[in-house]
């Protein structure tokens, strides 16, 4: 009776906190950063950044890396350091292998008249470079234009002679390259490939979005990317028997070049604690504009950094204990370069805020998130994020609703909507996935919009972004950063506060998930998620040590909350299949699908990795088993224990297609049988 009385005490002392109560930090914290973010300053950055086609290893993206040293020196950071990996096509870093950088100097495509005498300019790199898809080559051709649909069966060429000609596809340009240009010679390609599927895929016929070729291929050709809108202007001419010429004059290609990364810090004011970092990351490169993304996050960090330098060196916040690193990258291979070509980067940081598209405003639909981590690595530190982000949720309604509120959280010229960010879902696709992957574990708040209907077309520009929305995102990283490097065990009961109040809520939406299984498959998730709950709380012990009296307390906690369900004492509360026992071949670091090379289908062999069933397995609640399943991979757990685990994270799944993927991680070496 007494433990229950405990529990159902906590309950009401959490069910009763106040909304808009500031959570973790002091009222004069939240007012100094509060008063001193810029979005219109940050935004400023975007603009600026915008201008730059900022492609891996090319000259604009060096421009854009110069521009951020600028500002660091400006904003009086220490230890500012560009950093040059060389990226030559060969070199592996970790299971990334470097691409040669790209660059491009002159690229256009015209219409011609049976003379030959150009008529109408359909695309122009100099103007618009997102018109000329990445890692194309040079060449130079007049020729017919020929309708192949999406080129990526031998049905779509029947009937059709494409040799020498340019030929016009619904597909990705790498995905037609193989029949089109390979077996049947086609000079190039123009494409109208679409954008990611959202609600609003395809209503804006003017979109023109970013294609990519193989940046590993021996093929060298070139692609022009145009709108659906030119694309149906196209058909419509060819349905009705029209020949089109078009002329095509392209200058580009890839050499060795470098991975340029710029960072810079806030030393850390404890000698026993300074040599630990927390990092703040996002990736400067991408197609112009690019404003959302990335823009919008590296001028968010930057904006981060300026802030806090200045409020410490003004006296109105203390030092951090931690020293805080900011680092701006290339997306994925950039961060998987760093962290494996200089170690002790994942060596000191403890703990990673990533941004990746924190600004876009009300014309691209934007959702803003401050996700949560994978199950494979149990940390209080995203819940900080979370803690934040609902902070700004309940201050931003309040103001924008005319009820009582303490800080408004926007910028003169941006926009009053409330915040409403989706909290706590895990999400991957940004460089936070290579910091909480298993080779590295560092744990890691993670802030992006999804969707954005704009994203990576010519639409993404810095109109679409909202200063208001800059500035609270500056606000949820800023203020978990400062309040991580300071982190001590005094920090240790307001943590546990919000780890109790988060940990009901998941075991909410666990119970939330009872109807969609089947009683063992339950019994499983249940048992997986008090696994994970218990260890999140003792990762408070990477930043202090925890009290005997809460060690005690939590065990109450959660064993009360645990027992909410009772499950069979049977042999069904787990599923258990006999089965061997893996640990990770520690030389070989990073997830295996990075950005433009694939380390599974080149070792295991393309057409093979197609019939792995796991890679495209989707669950209830999920499809990231192949990434989670690596990460599960300890040494002591076995192939039934990872899919129990996987089950219970996105969802049941059949054993023998774990299995099946970790036979093949075993036979490249990815991962090595121990029993």
């Amino acid at each position: 009776m007494m433990h229950k009385t405990i529990f159902i005490t906590i309950l009401v002392r959490l069910a009763f906190q106040v909304n808009g109560q500031i959570p973790l930090l002091s009222e004069d914290a939240v007012r100094s950063l509060h008063g001193e973010l810029s979005g219109e300053t940050a935004k400023k950055n975007v603009e600026y950044i915008t201008r730059l086609h900022r492609m891996r290893g090319s000259f604009e993206f060096k421009e854009a890396i110069n521009f951020i040293e600028g500002k660091l020196k400006e904003y009086k950071l220490q230890e500012i350091e560009v950093i040059q990996i060389p990226m030559d096509g060969q070199t592996m870093y970790g299971t990334q292998k470097s691409r040669l950088a790209w660059e491009a100097e002159f690229a256009e495509l015209w219409e011609v008249d049976n003379s030959g005498k150009s008529t109408f300019r359909i695309a122009d790199w100099q103007s618009m470079p997102i018109t000329l898809a990445e890692d194309s080559e040079n060449g130079e051709v007049t020729s017919e234009l020929i309708d192949i649909g999406p080129g990526t069966s031998e049905q779509d060429y029947i009937a059709k002679n494409v040799t020498e000609k340019l030929v016009l596809t619904s597909s990705s340009p790498d995905a037609v390259v193989p029949l089109a240009v390979e077996k049947y010679g086609a000079a190039g390609i123009v494409s109208y490939t679409q954008n990611q599927v959202t609600a609003w895929w395809k209503e804006d016929d003017n979109l023109i979005r970013w294609g990519h070729l193989n940046s590993f291929s021996s093929t060298n050709t070139f692609c022009f990317m145009i709108s659906l809108k030119q694309a149906r202007v196209f058909q419509t001419r060819l349905t009705n028997g029209e020949k089109i010429t078009l002329h095509a004059t392209v200058k580009a290609g890839r050499h060795p070049g470098f991975y340029s990364i710029v960072t810079a810090v806030i030393k850390g004011s404890d000698p026993s604690l300074q040599v630990e970092e927390i990092a703040f990351t996002c990736h400067l490169d991408h197609q112009r504009p690019g404003a959302n993304d990335n823009a919008s996050g590296s001028a968010t960090i930057l904006e981060i950094a300026r802030t806090l330098e200045k409020l410490i060196e003004g006296g109105r916040l203390d030092k951090p204990k931690r020293t805080l690193r900011f680092i701006w990258s290339p997306e994925i291979e950039g961060t998987l370069a760093l962290l494996n070509q200089r170690p002790e980067f994942a060596t000191k940081i403890k703990a990673n805020i990533h941004m990746d598209m924190v600004g876009g405003g009300p014309v691209t639909k934007s959702i803003f998130h401050v996700a949560g981590g994978p199950k494979s690595l149990p940390s209080f530190i995203p819940g900080i994020g979370e803690a934040f982000g609902e902070y700004l949720n309940t201050e931003t309604d309040a103001f924008a609703s005319g009820y009582h509120y303490t800080y408004p959280f926007v910028s003169q010229e941006g926009g009053k909507e409330p915040l409403q960010a989706i909290l706590g879902q895990f999400h991957m696709g940004s460089d936070h996935e290579v910091y909480q992957e298993s080779s590295f574990k560092i744990p890691s708040i993670y802030m992006h919009d999804w969707p954005d209907r704009y994203i990576h077309t010519n639409f993404d520009m810095a109109s679409n972004i909202d200063p208001t929305k800059l500035k609270r995102a500056g606000f949820i990283g800023a203020a978990s950063g400062y309040f991580i490097a300071n982190l001590n065990d005094k920090s240790i009961y307001p943590l546990w506060n919000m780890i109790q109040k988060q940990s009901m809520k998941r075991t909410s939406q666990v119970i939330g998930k009872m109807a969609q299984l089947s009683a063992p498959e339950f019994d499983n998730l249940w048992v997986h998620h008090f696994d994970y709950e218990r260890l999140v709380f003792n990762s408070l012990n990477n930043f202090g040590k925890i009290p005997t009296s809460l060690k005690e307390e939590s065990l109450r906690f959660y064993s009360q909350l645990e027992s909410f369900h009772l499950m069979r004492k049977t042999p069904e509360t787990k599923i258990t299949i006999s089965s061997p026992v893996y640990k990770r071949n520690a030389a070989i670091k990073g997830p295996l699908s990075v950005f433009g090379y694939d380390y599974f289908r080149d070792h295991f062999g393309k057409d093979k990795a197609l019939a792995i069933r796991l890679l495209n397995y989707e669950g209830l609640w999920g499809h990231e088993y192949a990434y989670e399943a690596l990460n599960f991979v300890d040494g002591i757990r076995s192939v039934a224990d990872i899919r129990n685990a996987l089950a219970g994270e996105f969802g049941p799944i059949p054993n023998e297609l774990v299995e099946e993927y970790l036979t093949a991680l075993e036979s490249i070496q990815v991962i090595q049988k121990i029993k």
